[in-house]
C-alpha cells in the first residue's frame, strides 16, 4: 500500500450522515419523540437542529415533581408529597424541576455561554411550551389524580370542554375480586338480569351522597385544568388537539379542534373561586348496578356511570348530539373500565338535575 494512502483518510467517512437527511425528515423523527425534555437536550446536539425543535407538532409533558417557587417551606413539603394537595390552586407558581432541567444548563451552539431558553427562569410550563410554536398536539401529564378516595375505591372521569363544560362521564365502584354465587360466608350475588333499581339502602346509607360528592369533586378537577389551560391555548393559535391527564389515570380534560376553536371565541366564565371556570347547570344520568362482573376476574361493587351535559345550550354553538354523547362515553375508558361503562349504559337512567357553581 502507497504510504500517502495512509495519511489521507476515506472523505466519506468524514461526512455527517445526518446531514444527509432533509429537515422534513429530522422533523418527522422529532415529532416521533414528542417528550419535551428529549426534545431539549436535541435542541443542544447542533444549530441545525436547536432551528428544527420549535417547529415540532407533537408534544408531551410529563410533570414529575412540583416545587414551590416563592420559599414557602409549608408549601414546598406539601408540593413535594406524592399526592400534593393543593396542586392546582397553586399551579401557576410552580416550577417543573424535572422538565426543565434539562433546558436550564443547555447553551445555545449558535452563541458562546448563553442559555438555549433563557427565558425559563421562572420554570412555568406555559413558558416552557412557548418555546414551540408550531404545536398542533399536546399532551400533558400531572403527577397525582385530583380526588381523593378510599382505598379499593375507583374513580374516573372524561370531560369534554370547549370554552365551557360540553360532556363528562364519571365511572365509580369498589374494585373487588369475583365471587362465585352462593359462597359460603358471602351474601348471594345479585342476578344479572335484575330490574335495575338501586337498593332502598342505597338512599339510606350514604351511597347516593357519595356519588354525588364523586361527580361534584370530578367537575370541580376538570373545571380547574380547565382554567389552567387559556393561557397555553392563547399562546399556541396552531393547537388542534389538547389533552390534560394525570399519572394515576384518574382524570383527563380533552380538546379537539372544534372546541380550541369556540375556546377562542368565547369569554371564559370564572367561578367565584377565581381559579377555575364555572361549571354551568347540569343535566345528569345516573346509572347503577349493585355487583358488575368486568373482564379479567374483577367486579366492580356500587358500579355506577354519570353522564353529564349542561342543562342548556351554553356550548357557544356547539351543540352535542345524543349519538356524540353516546359515542363519547363508550370510547372515554380503556380495558375492562370501557366494558363496563358500556353495560352500564343499559341499566335503568336516574335523572338529576345540577345547579352551575
Amino acid at each position: 500500500m502507497h504510504p500517502k494512502a495512509r495519511i489521507h483518510a476515506d472523505p466519506a467517512m468524514e461526512v455527517d450522515q445526518m446531514d444527509c437527511l432533509p429537515d422534513a425528515l429530522l422533523l418527522l423523527i422529532l415529532n416521533k419523540l414528542e417528550d419535551v425534555r428529549s426534545l431539549g437536550r436535541c435542541s443542544a446536539v447542533s444549530k441545525r437542529l436547536n432551528g428544527l425543535v420549535p417547529l415540532v407538532h407533537d408534544v408531551y409533558v410529563k410533570i414529575d415533581r412540583v416545587v414551590a417557587v416563592d420559599g414557602d417551606a409549608d408549601d414546598a413539603l406539601n408540593l413535594a408529597s406524592p399526592k400534593p394537595r393543593h396542586i392546582f390552586s397553586h399551579f401557576l407558581k410552580l416550577m417543573l424541576f424535572i422538565i426543565v432541567k434539562p433546558f436550564h444548563h443547555m447553551r445555545n451552539p449558535a452563541s458562546t455561554g448563553r442559555p438555549l431558553f433563557p427565558h425559563l427562569a421562572t420554570h412555568s410550563p406555559v413558558q416552557v411550551l412557548r418555546s414551540f410554536s408550531h404545536v398542533r398536539n399536546l399532551r400533558v401529564e400531572l403527577p397525582a389524580g385530583d380526588v381523593g378516595t378510599e382505598e379499593g375505591v375507583l374513580l374516573k372521569w372524561r370531560a369534554k370542554y370547549g370554552s365551557t363544560l360540553q360532556s363528562c362521564v364519571i365511572l365509580g365502584g369498589t374494585l373487588v375480586g369475583r365471587k362465585p354465587t352462593g359462597t359460603a360466608g358471602h351474601e348471594p350475588l345479585p342476578l344479572a338480569d335484575d330490574s335495575g333499581s338501586m337498593p332502598e339502602s342505597f338512599y339510606t346509607n350514604g351511597g347516593l351522597k357519595l356519588r354525588v360528592v364523586w361527580t361534584i369533586s370530578s367537575l370541580i378537577a376538570a373545571s380547574t385544568r380547565h382554567f389552567l389551560l387559556r393561557s397555553i391555548i392563547n399562546d399556541h393559535p396552531t393547537l388542534r388537539s389538547l389533552v390534560l391527564a394525570d399519572a394515576d389515570g384518574q382524570g383527563v380534560l380533552s380538546m379537539g379542534m372544534e372546541q380550541l376553536e369556540e375556546f377562542r371565541e368565547n369569554q371564559l366564565s370564572a367561578s367565584a373561586c377565581s381559579n377555575r371556570t364555572q361549571v354551568p347547570a347540569c343535566s345528569m344520568k345516573l346509572k347503577y348496578a349493585p355487583y358488575l362482573e368486568l373482564p379479567g376476574g374483577l367486579a366492580l361493587q356500587g358500579a355506577t356511570l354519570v353522564v353529564i351535559k349542561p342543562s342548556a345550550d351554553v356550548t357557544g354553538g356547539c351543540h352535542v348530539s345524543r349519538k356524540e354523547t353516546e359515542a363519547f362515553v363508550s370510547g372515554a375508558f380503556d380495558g375492562p373500565f370501557r366494558f363496563a361503562a358500556k353495560a352500564l349504559m343499559k341499566r335503568r337512567t336516574y335523572l338529576l338535575e345540577m345547579n352551575g357553581f
